[in-house]
Parts: C-alpha cells; sequence; structure tokens
C-alpha cells in the first residue's frame, strides 16, 4: 500500500523513534521496535543445534545466537523494557535456526515463570516466543519455587538453585484430584529466551521426562557459551 512507506518517513521524522537494540532512528518504525541492520546482524543458520549425551535430561539444543552484541540488546529490550512487538520477529528467527528441533516435535513447551515475577512483568517472553514457532503451545509446567534470578548466580550455583523449582501442571501425567490425568506428548520443545548453564532447562526437562515425556528439545533464543551445560 502507497501508504505505509509516506507514514514511516512521518513518524521517522517527526519523533525520531530509538532502535530497541542499537538506538539509531528506526527509518521504518510501522515495521516493529528494531532495525533491519541489528536483525540483519544475527546468526541465521543451524550452527548452534546439536545433540547432547550423558546424563542430560535435554536430548537436543539449539539456539539463534550467542547472547552478546545486539542479540542481547534484543532480548533485555523485550524482558526488561517490555518490548513484546519483539518477540514475533525474534521468534520467527528461532523458528527457521530450530526447523530440526522442531521438526516432528508434538508441543512447545514454554519455561514457566514464578506467578509473582509473571504478574510484575505483565507475560512471559518464553511463553510469547513460543507462540511463534509453529506448534501447539502446551504450558505443562508450573514454578513452584521464586528462585533467584539466574544471572546473579555462578554457575555452580545455578543447578542447585532450580532443584525442585518446577513441578507437571495439575491434570498431566499423574494423579489428579476429582479428573482423570492426561497423558503428555513424547516429543516436547522447551522454549526460553536464553540459555547460560543450561540448568533451568535441564530441571524442566527431568520434570517432564518423570511424567512420561520421551525426548525433550530445547530451544532458545540465545545461548551464552560456558564450560557446561
Amino acid at each position: 500500500m502507497t501508504w505505509r512507506p509516506l507514514a514511516n518517513l512521518l513518524l521517522s521524522s517527526l519523533f525520531e523513534p530509538p532502535c530497541a537494540a542499537c538506538a539509531q532512528i528506526l527509518r521504518h518504525p510501522l515495521d516493529g521496535a528494531v532495525c533491519d541492520r541489528c536483525w540483519a546482524s544475527l546468526r541465521r543458520g543451524p550452527s548452534l543445534n546439536e545433540q547432547l549425551h550423558g546424563d542430560h535430561a535435554v536430548d537436543w539444543i539449539g539456539a539463534v545466537d550467542l547472547y552478546e552484541g545486539r542479540l542481547r540488546d534484543i532480548i533485555h529490550a523485550l524482558k526488561y523494557e517490555r518490548r513484546r512487538s519483539i518477540a514475533r520477529p525474534l521468534g520467527a528467527l528461532m523458528r527457521s535456526s530450530g526447523a530440526l528441533l522442531l521438526d516432528g516435535a508434538d508441543v512447545a513447551v514454554p519455561v514457566p515463570l514464578h506467578p509473582r515475577r509473571e504478574h510484575e512483568r505483565g507475560f512471559n517472553q518464553a511463553d510469547e516466543l513460543a507462540q511463534q514457532l509453529g506448534l501447539p503451545v502446551a504450558p505443562l509446567l508450573r514454578r513452584v519455587r521464586d528462585t533467584t534470578s539466574q544471572v546473579e548466580l555462578p554457575a555452580d550455583a545455578r543447578h542447585q538453585n532450580v532443584r525442585d523449582a518446577f513441578r507437571l501442571r495439575q491434570g498431566y501425567g499423574g494423579p489428579a484430584v476429582g479428573q482423570v490425568a492426561q497423558p503428555l506428548p513424547s516429543v516436547v520443545v522447551l522454549v526460553d529466551d536464553v540459555s547460560t548453564t543450561g540448568a533451568t532447562l535441564e530441571a524442566c526437562a527431568r520434570v517432564l521426562k518423570a511424567g512420561g515425556v520421551k525426548e525433550v528439545r530445547a530451544l532458545t533464543a540465545a545461548r551464552v557459551v560456558t564450560g557446561r551445560r
């Protein structure tokens, strides 16, 4: 439509809205809160997808890019500046980069926030991202402990921090009060914004597998490179 370029020009000239990542003036503000240059700087291939072995409860893990540079700025804007419109293009990148992980999966399962934290933020960024992946979204998990933010802890403390922090939602994978429990799907994709040591994903995966899930894959927007997952 002919009005859109003109509207973008007027909005950019009159209000000079900044990109949520680099703070440069958005030339196409109607297209979102992040400029084309910042999106173009992100990895778009499957090279961060890998199969895990050993005692990992997560079988496969994937991410769009490393948690640094513009991607870190984009995720920060989504989570802490509440720029929820970012979830759609970021989720689209996750869908592209994680196509192999999504193939054949039954549902996407967002990593839950504690109810208090979700109330304070107003949304769960993992759920916003999961909605963009082309799979049914199933909130199979709940967080029962309001844990310390993982970014505030050293790597060695993160697994302990999330131990026993998650449970299956009532009615799934086991006895339920007043109803018949629903069986869990066979293959699920855990979804979160960032994986650091992978402790949160592992804690969620162990709960899902204890409930009967056969395979757990994990897909995040970003990954921190550490010596362990």
